[in-house]
């Protein structure tokens, strides 16, 4: 009798998943037309985000050569305004308010639960994981155009001149020709061929922002806070979540972002099918 019962719980399992398993095994689909880009893991430089201290002083976040574990599939452009739009008209995205005249511009006046939501929208539609990109994905896939904030200490006893320094350089930076979002392509393409890095519109991340103790010559996390996250442009800031406007005050540190908007990560379909398949398992564990 148990047998029997394993067996309909199988064939039933396995219509369930056959879909999915279909979809997840087949070639993943670009998100668009434009496609999305397939970038091979190579050895990267990396400022680690967040806010470090030693001996009760702020330093710098050390600088690391990383190595992503895979391939990392990303959207060459940001995700548009007439994308969004199709998750809003299906009742799975949050309206927004935007002045956007053009359908074909980065999406902007989004915030993080906005992004995620689309990301979750756009997995179900296409059957293949879309997510924001860690921190450490966008140092990555922006190439040249990721730029290290660090700035030398003259005075070690007094890191408050690094900080002005920063704020001046980032201030000088911040300031786009213009504010409004532009077709993609503006900004231009970079090494790894991604449209409009680092032009004017900053893009969220998955990453939280972390306060780090570097006592002792160890790294020690003393407070991680996923309500403010790490957004990436002409330069690194942290944006409270569910902010939409960065020029209503939400920048938790640094100069704020002059518009919010995001890309995509692409995970290879096989995740999909793993996570098919032990679901199957999994089900028939239990009877």
């Amino acid at each position: 009798m148990l047998i029997l019962i394993k067996i309909k719980t199988a064939m039933l399992a396995g219509a369930l998943a056959a879909p999915i398993l279909a979809t997840a095994f087949a070639p993943a689909p670009p998100h668009d037309q434009d496609g999305a880009l397939r970038l091979a893991s190579t050895s990267f430089n990396y400022r680690a985000a967040g806010d470090f201290s030693r001996d009760g002083r702020p330093v710098e976040g050390p600088l690391r050569e990383l190595r992503l574990p895979a391939d990392l599939v990303v959207m060459k452009r940001q995700v548009t305004v007439a994308e969004y739009a199709r998750c809003v008209d299906e009742a799975a995205c949050p309206r927004i308010v935007t002045s956007a005249g053009r359908q074909d511009v980065p999406v902007v006046g989004v915030n993080w639960h906005d992004a995620s939501a689309y990301a979750a929208w756009i997995s179900r539609k296409t059957g293949v994981i879309h997510r924001l990109p860690t921190d450490e994905e966008w140092t990555f896939a922006a190439a040249e155009k990721a730029r290290d904030e660090a700035m030398p200490l003259a005075d070690p006893a007094d890191p408050a001149q690094a900080w002005i320094a920063r704020y001046e350089a980032e201030s000088a930076r911040s300031r786009p020709t213009t504010a409004a979002a532009q077709p993609g392509g503006t900004f231009g393409t970079n090494s790894n061929g991604l449209d409009d890095v680092a032009g004017n519109v900053w893009e969220w991340t998955d990453g939280c922002f972390v306060r780090v103790s570097l006592d002792g010559g160890r790294e020690q996390i003393t407070n991680t806070n996923c309500g403010v996250r790490v957004v990436q442009g002409a330069h690194r800031s942290y944006m409270t979540d569910f902010i939409r406007d960065p020029r209503s005050g939400g920048c938790a540190a640094g100069v704020p972002p002059t518009n919010l908007g995001f890309r995509l990560v692409v995970e290879p379909s096989q995740s999909v099918a793993a996570t098919a398949v032990r679901g199957v398992a999994k089900l028939l564990r239990r009877t």
